[in-house]
């Protein structure tokens, strides 16, 4: 409840569904379970939506595709619909139009209420269950309060987790109690910390620096990590993940002082690159500082306890779980808990484990144990310290959230708590893969209207468009290969009815996503995939003949659902062009 006050006004909200904090994950849960027919509040404390993606923090997405070094394994589903929008809209990488996106993408949800610059700081439990939870509005003084069926803490720091008894773990779990080769021996409250970067821009003339006066000094290499190798190894446009501190400390009620020390830090590195280094300084003479994070990219702080805790033995094994929602892929990179300070200790700033992509993670990761109303969703999941170093990056957290906010639907739906939607285990996960999310080892139930129908197509074999396996998994490229001009086509004996069309397109799952908003005069523009198809149409067979369906000359998504409503004798595609390529995939062709 509200603080007992007068002063300020409260204004109550009632939902299916609250979704506290709006970073990639919190979004991503709210419109998920928007879309699925829950009625969604959004309470988020800061004016922009994406978290450590937003302009505010700029830290770039990353997942199982390490920034497209493995092939094919990208995440899809809602994050990559969000990712083809800004490669469409965006392609000067502005910050401005990607906050945008983020903001309309909230906005165009007709269930989804938006609470933004509002924090959560206060819930009223009935029992085991969370009421309500309450937050501030900074910019109106006003409180809101939300009424909801189900929550989902996807705030990073597991806010709700102190505010209503929810149990949690910080730190370091010792190597014994999960059986982690990589644990410390003997666990700690140790963790990752959280860094404040920057960026900067090449311009045409030299740029001179002169540090404040409160910037550290370093005049050698070796006062930086690995003596200087991360410096000269990384791109002049980009700031260091390195300038990090908070493991060894609080790293939420630290944070502040936590900020004030890391700032010093990041202008005397650029101090460093302009004025002293003898490795970057020439090189380093056109570029000006544009942007320094003065709200610290967090990585570890409070997890939950779920039902199941993920750990590194889950993530090597492949994560072959029964209730697999979502999967990861990113390295165990586990960063030192002494940060910056590791370089007097001789440490590395981060050992980047091995780790297979991708891994399962189980649903029984996404909700409280001891709270029964109360789903999660990104970072603060059910996992062990080595099991957050890969699950923790910002790809991973939407597909963990997607699979939040579409369990929220489900329990909505049933009137089930968060556990009880474990008997709705094998619903859950075909309303994901047909969401285009992608399973390790479960396809999809594809329809007996498209399993029964006859398929012909202008060339090549068309089968793989209905296998339910809908993007290329290791050698096996699960497609129809075609260009501009061919088509596919269903037929069926008797006339059926149709409701809707699904088409999974080639949004180039072997390349990277390109998601730095880095700066530089020479940076190459964001562009659509070359594959992608641009323009094409779709057809239907009626007494005989075919005709148009629906057709579009500026798509920009990979996947496309089409209503219809109509009963019709087959459905025929035929491309028209694409972004660019001059061969293209379908990967998945299905009517309903």
């Amino acid at each position: 409840m509200a603080p007992q006050t007068k002063a300020f006004e409260t204004i109550e909200h009632e939902a299916d569904f609250c979704v506290v904090g709006g970073g990639i994950a919190g979004l991503t849960a709210a419109i998920a379970g928007a879309r699925h027919g829950a009625t969604v509040v959004l309470m988020h404390d800061r004016p922009v939506l994406g978290g450590n993606a937003s302009s505010e923090c700029r830290v770039h997405i990353c997942g199982a595709d390490r920034e497209g070094g493995l092939k094919h394994v990208r995440e899809t589903g809602i994050i990559e619909e969000i990712r083809l929008e800004n490669a469409c809209r965006n392609p000067s990488k502005s910050l401005a139009v990607w906050d945008a996106i983020l903001y309309e993408k909230a906005l165009a949800e007709k269930n989804l209420t938006p609470l933004l610059n509002c924090s959560c700081l206060d819930a009223a439990m009935e029992g085991s269950r969370i009421a309500s939870v309450t937050g501030w509005q900074l910019t109106t003084q006003t409180y809101h309060t939300v009424r909801a069926k189900l929550f989902a803490d996807c705030s990073g720091d597991a806010i709700l987790a102190p505010l209503t008894g929810a149990e949690f773990r910080v730190g370091r779990e010792g190597r014994e109690e999960f059986g982690e080769s990589y644990a410390p021996e003997q666990g700690d409250r140790k963790t990752m910390g959280m860094t404040c970067w920057f960026m900067a821009r090449e311009c045409e003339t030299p740029q001179p620096f002169e540090p404040p006066a409160w910037a550290r000094t370093f005049d050698r290499c070796k006062e930086l990590p690995g003596g200087g190798d991360y410096c000269r190894a990384r791109a002049l446009r980009m700031g260091y993940w390195w300038i990090e501190l908070g493991g060894e400390d609080d790293s939420i009620h630290d944070t502040e002082r936590l900020r004030d020390e890391l700032l010093p830090i990041a202008y005397g590195v650029w101090d460093h690159l302009k004025n002293r280094c003898p490795h970057n300084r020439e090189a380093a003479a056109n570029w000006a500082l544009e942007w320094v994070n003065f709200l610290p990219g967090k990585r570890e702080s409070r997890r939950y306890i779920g039902d199941y805790t993920l750990t590194q033995n889950d993530l090597r094994d492949g994560g072959e779980f029964d209730d697999v929602v979502a999967y990861g892929g990113w390295t165990m990179d586990d960063h030192h808990p002494a940060g910056f300070r590791a370089v007097g200790l001789g440490k590395k700033p981060t050992i980047f484990h091995p780790c297979p992509s991708p891994y399962g993670i189980p649903y029984r990761c996404l909700y409280s144990r001891n709270v029964g109303n109360l789903f999660v969703g990104g970072r603060c999941i059910s996992a062990t310290h080595m099991a957050l170093s890969s699950t923790r990056v910002q790809a991973t957290c939407s597909l963990m959230a997607q699979a939040t906010g579409t369990a929220a639907a489900i329990a909505v739906r049933e009137g089930v708590a968060p556990r009880g939607v474990g008997g709705y285990i094998g619903e859950l996960q075909q309303m994901l893969l047909r969401d285009d999310c992608y399973l390790p080892g479960v396809p999809l139930a594809v329809s007996e209207l498209t399993r029964g129908a006859r398929l012909t197509a202008s060339q090549g074999d068309g089968e793989p468009v209905r296998d339910g396996v809908n993007r290329q998994v290791g050698d096996d490229p699960n497609c129809w290969a075609h260009a501009p001009g061919d088509w596919i086509a269903y037929e069926f004996d008797a006339p059926r009815p149709v409701a809707t069309v699904t088409l999974t397109l080639d949004s180039d799952l072997a390349s990277d996503p390109q998601m730095h908003f880095t700066g530089g005069r020479k940076r190459p523009p964001l562009l659509p995939p070359k594959p992608l198809p641009r323009a094409f149409r779709l057809e239907a067979l009626a007494d005989g003949k075919w005709t148009p369906l629906f057709e579009t000359e500026a798509n920009t998504q990979r996947f496309v659902r089409v209503p219809v409503g109509r009963t019709l004798q087959g459905v025929r595609y035929a491309l028209l062009a694409t972004h660019g390529a001059d061969e293209t995939r379908l990967y998945g062709f299905w009517l309903d």
